[in-house]
C-alpha cells in the first residue's frame, strides 16, 4: 500500500470518528430535550465503566495474591474512594493506575 494511500485511510478514518463523536453535540444542542433513556444511561455509565474496568483489573488477582494480588487491591481501593469522592473517572484512573505501578516497583 502506498503512504498517500495509508495517509487517506487515516484521515478518512479520523474524520468519520470525529463526526460521530460531535453528532449528540449536534443533535442534542439544548433545544430537543433528551430522551429519559438517555439521561438514565447517562447517570450510570460512568460508574458501570468503573465496574468492568475494576473487574478486568482483578481478573487474576488468585493467580498471584503477592505480587501483583495486593497492589491490585489497594489501587482498586483507591480508584473506588477517589471516584466515590470526586466523581471523576480520569483522576480515579489515573489515581489507580499510578498507585499500581509505585507498588509494584518497591
Amino acid at each position: 500500500m502506498s503512504p498517500y494511500r495509508i495517509i487517506l485511510i487515516i484521515l478518512i478514518s479520523a474524520i468519520i470518528t470525529f463526526i460521530l463523536r460531535a453528532l449528540p453535540f449536534i443533535v442534542f444542542n439544548g433545544k430537543i430535550k433528551m430522551p429519559d433513556a438517555l439521561e438514565r444511561l447517562g447517570k450510570v455509565l460512568p460508574s458501570a465503566i468503573m465496574a468492568v474496568l475494576i473487574v478486568y483489573c482483578l481478573k487474576d488477582v488468585p493467580s498471584d495474591i503477592l505480587n501483583t494480588g495486593i497492589p491490585k487491591l489497594l489501587a482498586v481501593l483507591a480508584v473506588v474512594i477517589s471516584y466515590r469522592l470526586k466523581k471523576n473517572t480520569f483522576l480515579s484512573i489515573i489515581l489507580g493506575t499510578g498507585l499500581y505501578m509505585i507498588l509494584i516497583t518497591l
